[in-house]
């Protein structure tokens, strides 16, 4: 009998108190269309019946263990392989990025109506993406009062979105963190959203896509090369709400011709940044060595930057300076670009291995911090052309890295070494005060909670979401006063 295989390739918390108190159900699809789409092949989706437990003594599999496959436990780390190279590559350059700018008019969105389509692909028997959309599974009884009460949200609750691929299911799962930082804390699945595609990467953006003053929406970027855009409070959802880009759909089209929408990236999506100022504002770093940016209103690219010569793993936006956008890549570089200046690359700097995530220091307007597939991390200034430190992290990948929001000078890293650390990076001369192996598995994404500031969640390799109370650790206590 085959050994499942289950992960979390990202995560990222949701702000307190964004969440409707009760979210709204997706209009199902009607008979004649499920009728359809089965006689088409178009459901794709089976999942099993069974609740993931997430119990630390239960049974789990490690799939770093001897036997499994290697490159699944070690491919979120940096994405390696998992965007095949393409030899039709975009040919665009850089636009006026004047030009760009003033089409990112966060007063002019424009809404789109979306066509309802059900997943496609050939399964042969019929599966349904949820019990309610299974025409046998229904009955006329009204809702239990418990059900519905479990899937209220409340303002004080924590809400964490996982990246889950589950023996070949891809999913995001919703996760309520109830009252965090309570030792009693109690923390369930939510709600889940099925997924055509292995997904790599998240931002959480609240851009008003609905005509109203502020949404609650996760862009996700997949092995395909489009980017999915669903808004969080709706329930039983199988269409996004938006995609970016992608492969334009054919009955007749062959894999080795497929046609592309316009500026589309044309491999894989490794990751995602929304920009917190122009709230309309999306980064997208992809294989095909490109890095684009979007207007999520209007669904349009409007900048695609071709600096780099390998894989783009990471993008993120200065908090300070929302205009500069920094980028890593696999040809061993990271790019800083100036939005205000024609798209002009106002400094690059080489690092001896690949990239695998980017982090600007939340404390500083010149700060950042890079960490390397070789186990290092190295801190810059952008006022400067050399490193600030180098720091040997962690006996492999550091897969991911976090910025404490509230405490200046902490910083998480996690690695395909099964453990996290905690830093203290005062004066550029970092220091551990902590180390934990969670019993994640590979460490592929970190975050800290900005409403509860020293919670850190992680997820890796056994897809399991676990949280770290950081304030336990007595040198955390020690030097940031949180006890």
């Amino acid at each position: 009998m085959a050994s499942s295989t289950s992960m979390i390739s990202a995560l990222c918390w949701i702000p307190k108190g964004v969440c409707k108190y009760e979210p709204e159900v997706a209009e199902q699809p009607s008979k004649e269309e499920i009728e359809d789409a089965i006689q088409s092949g178009a459901l794709k989706f089976k999942r099993g019946d069974g609740e993931e437990d997430f119990d630390d003594e239960d049974e789990e599999m490690d799939i770093d263990a001897p036997g499994q496959a290697d490159e699944v436990g070690k491919a979120l780390a940096a994405a390696r392989g998992l965007g095949c190279e393409n030899k039709n590559r975009s040919g665009g350059g850089f636009q006026d990025i004047s030009d760009a700018i003033r089409e990112l008019n966060m007063d002019g969105y424009d809404s789109e109506e979306q066509n309802v389509e059900i997943f496609s692909s050939g399964l042969g028997d019929a599966y349904y993406p949820s019990n309610k959309l299974d025409p046998y599974l229904q009955n006329d009884d009204d809702e239990d009062e418990d059900e519905i009460e479990d899937m209220t949200i409340q303002p004080s609750d924590g809400i964490i979105v996982c990246a889950h691929n589950d023996d070949e299911i891809n999913h995001l799962q919703v996760w309520v963190l109830e009252d965090p930082g309570d030792e009693e804390s109690n923390m369930y699945s939510h709600h889940e959203i099925l997924l055509p595609a292995f997904p790599l990467c998240m931002a959480w953006l609240d851009c008003n896509l609905k005509s109203e003053d502020k949404g609650n929406f996760i862009a996700v970027g997949t092995m395909d090369p489009a980017i999915e855009i669903w808004d969080l409070d709706v329930l039983d959802e199988v269409e996004p709400f938006k995609v970016l880009g992608g492969v334009v759909k054919s009955k007749k089209a062959k894999k080795s011709s497929l046609k592309y929408k316009k500026d589309s990236h044309k491999d894989s999506v490794l990751g995602l940044a929304w920009n917190k100022d122009f709230r309309n504002v999306l980064a997208s770093a992809s294989a095909d060595k490109l890095v684009k940016v979007w207007d999520v209103a209007t669904g349009k690219c409007v900048l695609t930057a071709k600096h780099h010569s390998n894989k783009v793993q990471a993008v993120t936006w200065n908090p300070y300076s929302p205009q500069l956008l920094l980028s890593g890549s696999f040809d061993h570089s990271i790019v800083l670009m100036d939005m205000n200046k024609e798209a002009s690359i106002t400094n690059r700097w080489s690092v001896p291995a690949d990239v695998e995530s980017l982090a600007w220091n939340p404390h500083s307007e010149d700060l950042f911090v890079v960490s390397l597939e070789n186990g290092t991390i190295q801190g810059f200034d952008t006022r400067v052309a050399s490193s600030c430190f180098t720091l040997h992290a962690h006996d492999k990948a550091v897969c991911s890295v976090a910025y404490n929001p509230v405490a200046p000078n902490l910083l998480a890293t996690g690695s395909s070494d099964k453990t996290v650390k905690l830093w203290d990076m005062s004066n550029n001369k970092p220091s551990c005060i902590a180390s934990t192996n969670r019993k994640a598995g590979s460490v592929f994404s970190l975050s800290f909670y900005e409403d509860s500031p020293f919670m850190l969640a992680i997820g890796g390799a056994k897809g399991k979401l676990k949280i770290w109370d950081t304030t336990k650790e007595s040198e955390v206590a020690k030097r940031f006063k949180t006890a």
